[in-house]
């Protein structure tokens, strides 16, 4: 079931999108100021950023129009929708601003630092009828899917354990900007931003509400933020999730998923689910096949046909409250009681 956006009915829907990109402080900004020039429905037309040599460098880029004034780029007409792509730690004001000016909203994720500030992004957004997605691309992969479906059929019996890992080379291959080990504008480190996704899909297969939280944070580098990162979650029913993640390896994206009758991995490099019935030695291959609509895209079809992005928006609410328990269990040493969850 989709939400109709309130104050919808009778809105002209533009033909293209116009889109402008709203900071160059992330690495993802020039991929989807790229994805709003390859899309049939949008157009990239004007960036913004608070550091003017950076926007007009990233504007540059990807061939837009460099717009020093955040007032005046919001208040123009030819403008329908933003990428919102800054630090963290300014989407909240930022976001505030856009949905009230009447832009529809694609935002890296976190949402926002704290679990308030997003959903008053998402009040915000929804009452002025405003289209909001969050970047959280792997749900839409079709790994995911075929995963769900297996979860969903019981395939697995009750589930026992899970654990799900992502990371990258950045901090010692030295291509990730500095800016990301800045505690403040970052809001964290390798946690808060690559481990967001073994966090969500954890959260996806086993439930979005543990009992308890507690991480194991490191800096290799000796940086200020953590560069690598291990969460354990421990839910209700005995179940754990294990998510891992960092800025040292390059090595291949996994999910394994064990339950009392049966086991399912996949691993990135050969795209293939494997699962393995308990008491046997044997892993059945199933090959996934190609991803559907990403994130992006489903964002234009949200605005398109003026629908709510429910499932989105739920889940980005829960992925920031998962992230800001994981760090203050890291900050305390210690394990602790997640909010709202079941204990």
């Amino acid at each position: 079931m989709t939400t109709q956006l309130n104050a919808s009915e009778g809105l002209p829907v533009p033909n293209p999108i116009n889109v402008a990109v709203l900071g160059f402080w992330h690495v993802h900004a020039a991929e989807y100021a790229a994805r709003a020039q390859q899309h049939p429905d949008t157009a990239l037309v004007a960036a913004w950023d608070d550091d003017a040599a950076r926007g007009q460098a990233g504007a540059d880029a990807v061939g837009a129009s460099f717009v020093a004034d955040l007032d005046d780029l919001l208040s123009r007409d030819d403008i329908d929708a933003v990428t919102v792509t800054t630090a963290t730690t300014a989407h909240h004001p930022l976001m505030l601003r856009a949905a009230r000016a009447g832009k529809h909203i694609f935002t890296e994720k976190l949402l926002a630092p704290t679990v308030d500030e997003a959903e008053e992004i998402i009040a915000a957004a929804d009452q002025g009828g405003i289209a909001l997605v969050v970047s959280l691309p792997r749900l839409y992969h079709v790994y995911t899917r075929a995963i769900a479906d297996q979860l969903g059929e019981e395939r697995l019996g009750n589930l026992t354990y899970s654990r799900i890992r992502l990371s990258h080379d950045g901090a010692i291959a030295g291509w990730l900007p500095d800016r990301f080990y800045d505690p403040q504008a970052a809001v964290g480190g390798a946690l808060s931003d690559l481990g967001c996704h073994p966090v969500y899909l954890t959260q996806l297969f086993l439930g979005a509400l543990p009992a308890t939280v507690s991480a194991a944070y490191a800096s290799f580098t000796r940086r200020q933020v953590e560069d690598q990162a291990v969460v354990t979650l421990g839910y209700p029913d005995g179940a754990i999730g294990v998510v891992e993640t960092g800025f040292l390896s390059s090595d291949p994206f996994s999910i394994e998923i064990h339950g009392t009758s049966a086991s399912i991995a996949y691993e990135s490099t050969d795209r293939q689910l494997r699962i393995r019935n308990s008491g046997s030695d044997s892993w059945e291959a199933r090959p996934v096949p190609p991803d559907e609509e990403d994130a992006f895209g489903r964002w234009v079809t949200h605005i398109r046909d003026r629908t709510r992005a429910d499932d989105n928006l739920t889940r980005a609410v829960e992925l920031t409250r998962l992230v800001a328990a994981a760090n203050s269990a890291a900050a305390r040493g210690a394990t602790v009681p997640y909010p709202g969850g079941a204990v």
